[in-house]
Parts: C-alpha cells; sequence; structure tokens
C-alpha cells in the first residue's frame, strides 16, 4: 500500500464502499465574497441549495430501496461519460454562459446516454433566459418543448398528472406540469423546469418567485430518478447507430423500406427497420435489402415504394398538399403502415384525424383474428404485450391491429400499440407495444402481405 497509510486495528470495522455517484451538481456561476454570521465566505450561484440533489437522494434511496449519491462536478475537469456520471444537474439563478468546447461536449454527452436536468431556483427568469439559450446552442434545431401529461417522467413513480405551484405571495394553484424536454429517441436527454424544484428538495421556500410545493417537489424528484434509471441503458443503446450496409446499392427490382418524415419526431427508433429488415430476410423467402429511403410525402420518388412506414411520439399535421399526395398513392396501390411508438396517446390522436382528412369516406376498422394480415406467413393467434399495456388495459394476448381497405385491398394498417421498440429487441422500460418477437413477426407479416399484394 502507498504510504502513508493508518493500518486499522482487529477490532475496527471496515468502512462500507461509497455508494456509486448518479447526479453531478454543476459548479456554476462566478466566485463571489459575502458575509454571513459575521463571517466571510465565498458563494458561488450554484450554492444557493447546496444539500439539494444530497437530501433528494437520500429521500429516494429510502423510498425506492437504492442506494446512489450526488458529487460536485466541475464541467472543465469533468470526463463527460454518461458511465461515470449518468446525469448533470445544472441549477442556479442568475445568467450564465458555457464555452464553445463545453458546449460540444455535453452535447457528446448527451448523444452518448447522459441526461442533463435544469432547474431555476425560485422560478428565476434570469436563469431560465440562459438555460433555454444554452440548449438552442448545444443542440440546434432542437428546441425544448412543453412534456405533456401523458410522458413516462409523471408516472415513473408517483403518478403526478398536475403540479401544485407556490407565488411568492404565498397563494398556491394546482396547474399542468411544467416540465420541458429535448427528446434523443425514445428517451428525454434533457428535462427543464421553469420553476423551482431544488428548494423543494432542499425542504425550504422563500417568499419570492415561483415554485412547486416541498412535498410534491420531492415526488417529482422521486419520478426523475426512477426515469433517469430505467432510460440509461437505453440511452447508451440509442447512442449506437445501426448502419445500412447496402444504402448505396442500387435498387432494382428488391424491396426498399421507405419511412415517412413529418413535422413531429419521425425517427424515434432508428435501428428499428434495420433490425426488422434483418428479421425478414432471415425467417422468410423475402429479398430485401439493408437499405431505409427517407422520404416526405411531396418527394415523387415516395409513390415508387410498396411500403410506406410513419411512427412518433408527439403531435404532427399534414398540410393539404401533403393530403393530396397520400390519397393519390394508396387509391393507386400503396400501403401505410403506421405505429405509435411507445404508443403515446398524442401521436394516436394526430394520426387518427389526420388519416381521417386523406381518407374521408373511409375509417379505421379492427381487423378480426381470422384477416389474412395475421395468417399470411406467420400463423398470429396471440401476442404478448409490455408490462405497462398488462397494467393500464388489463390481461389481453389478442393483436389489435386496425386498418383502412379500399377496393378489398389494405391500403392502411395502423398501430396504438407500439411496434418500433420491438422491432429494436432492446428493452423500453415504459412502452406500451408488443414484446419483441410477436413485433417482429407482425411486421414479417406486413412485409410479405405488401409484395405478394
Amino acid at each position: 500500500m502507498p504510504l502513508p497509510v493508518t493500518p486499522l486495528r482487529r477490532s475496527e470495522k471496515k468502512r462500507p464502499p461509497s455508494p456509486p455517484a448518479l447526479i453531478g451538481k454543476v459548479a456554476l456561476g462566478a466566485p463571489k465574497w459575502i458575509t454571513r454570521d459575521g463571517k466571510r465566505t465565498m458563494y458561488r450561484d450554484w450554492m444557493t441549495d447546496p444539500a439539494d440533489i444530497d437530501t433528494l437522494l437520500k429521500w429516494t434511496n429510502q423510498k425506492l430501496g437504492i442506494n446512489y449519491r450526488s458529487i460536485e462536478t466541475d464541467l472543465a475537469k469533468f470526463s463527460y461519460d454518461p458511465l461515470e456520471l449518468p446525469a448533470l444537474l445544472i441549477a442556479g439563478h442568475n445568467h450564465f454562459e458555457f464555452a464553445d468546447e463545453i458546449r460540444e461536449a455535453l452535447a457528446r454527452y448527451v448523444a452518448d446516454g447522459g441526461l442533463i436536468l435544469g432547474d431555476a431556483c425560485c422560478g428565476w427568469n434570469d436563469f431560465t433566459e440562459s438555460f433555454r439559450r444554452e440548449m438552442d446552442l448545444i443542440f440546434p434545431g432542437r428546441p425544448l418543448r412543453k412534456m405533456l401529461p401523458e410522458e413516462p417522467v409523471f408516472s415513473s413513480y408517483y403518478k403526478l398528472n398536475s403540479f401544485t405551484y407556490k407565488k411568492g405571495d404565498g397563494s398556491e394553484s394546482t396547474e399542468a406540469p411544467c416540465l420541458e424536454s429535448i427528446d434523443f429517441g425514445c428517451r428525454s436527454g434533457v428535462i427543464f423546469s421553469p420553476c423551482d424544484l431544488t428548494c423543494g428538495w432542499d425542504g425550504h421556500e422563500h417568499p419570492r418567485g415561483t415554485r412547486v410545493v416541498i412535498d410534491q417537489a420531492r415526488q417529482v424528484g422521486a419520478n426523475l430518478v426512477t426515469y433517469l434509471l430505467g432510460t440509461f441503458q437505453l440511452g447508451r443503446f440509442l447512442s449506437t447507430t445501426k448502419r445500412y450496409h447496402e444504402q448505396e446499392a442500387p435498387s432494382r427490382d428488391d424491396f426498399v423500406f421507405a419511412q415517412l418524415k413529418h413535422e413531429g419526431d419521425w425517427d424515434p427508433d432508428p435501428s428499428a427497420v434495420h433490425n426488422l429488415l434483418k428479421h425478414a430476410r432471415d425467417n422468410s423467402t423475402l429479398e430485401v435489402k439493408f437499405k431505409r429511403q427517407e422520404v416526405e410525402l411531396t418527394d415523387p420518388q415516395a409513390a415508387t415504394y410498396p411500403i410506406l412506414y410513419m411512427t412518433g411520439h408527439h403531435e404532427f399535421y399534414w398540410n393539404d398538399e401533403e393530403v393530396a399526395h397520400l390519397r393519390r398513392y394508396l387509391t393507386a396501390g400503396g400501403m401505410l403502415v403506421a405505429d405509435a411508438c411507445c404508443g403515446r396517446v398524442a401521436f394516436d390522436a394526430a394520426f387518427r384525424r389526420e388519416i381521417a382528412k386523406v381518407l374521408p369516406d373511409s375509417r379505421l376498422d379492427r381487423l378480426p383474428g381470422d384477416h389474412p394480415l395475421y395468417h399470411c406467413h406467420n400463423d398470429i393467434n396471440q401476442v404478448e404485450y409490455t408490462p405497462r399495456v398488462r397494467e393500464d388495459y388489463g390481461p389481453f394476448d389478442t393483436p389489435e391491429l386496425e386498418g383502412v381497405a379500399i377496393d378489398g385491398r389494405l391500403a392502411v394498417i395502423y398501430s396504438k400499440f407500439d411496434l418500433g421498440n420491438g422491432w429494436e429487441q432492446f428493452p423500453h422500460a415504459y412502452s406500451y407495444g408488443l414484446k419483441d418477437e410477436d413485433a417482429l413477426n407482425i411486421g414479417t407479416n406486413i412485409l410479405v402481405c405488401a409484395v405478394t399484394h
């Protein structure tokens, strides 16, 4: 052992090892000197609630039966490796600005599976403006958006449909959750609260600003910790991109998969199509290429593909031109396949509304169990769903695809339960969908149906 070392006596117990660090609180703000109780001490903006994340983790450790700790993190010295520290907390009152090299490192950190948590202490606008500006610079083209109550961070441990807020004058109100996020695939890589959470984690209040009340702030914190633990491995998985090794090969008459781009998050499962094509080629006589074309409805090339596939979590709209293009494509013999990623309600509602604009004289109907789609290759009579489906919808095992037929031909296939997560063949803790094998079998049947009809 390196010296100096004080050896333990035989009667002394060994200290238990420190629990792993889960969240690092970012040291933020220029040093200032203040006088408290007659003593002159150094102060930085991030120190307003010095024990916030430490207190929260002690509380969640007890509530959730876990054992993690927080650490202070200096971004100038941090490795930016999520395996070392899965989450960073950026909190404070004042304006701040990162250097370009810090911004690049934070972008890489999130892309590699890390999570950035932001909190405007006391609901201070100066910090909120700086945080939003920095996220715009770090993640251009990915603006912070208001999170919907259906998202898993509001139900990962506690069911939180609304937040109770307290203003500086002492008045309270119950309103929609204030959290905002930036999504990367099927996980949020940035989560921001413009209303104070950290004071609640620390267990105190101030007569200023807007904050989430203490008890609920801790519940939100418990949900954030649970969400972080539930999505960390998914974030690591999504950091690696599957390569379509035949992407540049000429298509000739082989089957090529086309995925629709739209204004929502159109590509939340980047590995899904690759895995489905591989499964179909290995388990059928289909000659599929490992090639995915990304197309827009107004692109003339879109009409040359037998299938157009689309997915997403959020709201989207088709304009009149897009509606007309899709109507011509479907009536001319094309097939649209869609599924609500993670089973999200916002995409489900948007798809039903938009497809009704495309085919106003038709409607989505549930495909019966004896429909040829379920038996054209794999014989599918029963399927297995993810735990969240069983928890909220009860125990059932029937496939629930819906479709629209045009002149007896299936032109639209839709699943309100996720297929793409299953195609990715990696656990998505908060998905309402089909399990891997059944999702792949249904996907293969859809490909066979499209090619043979």
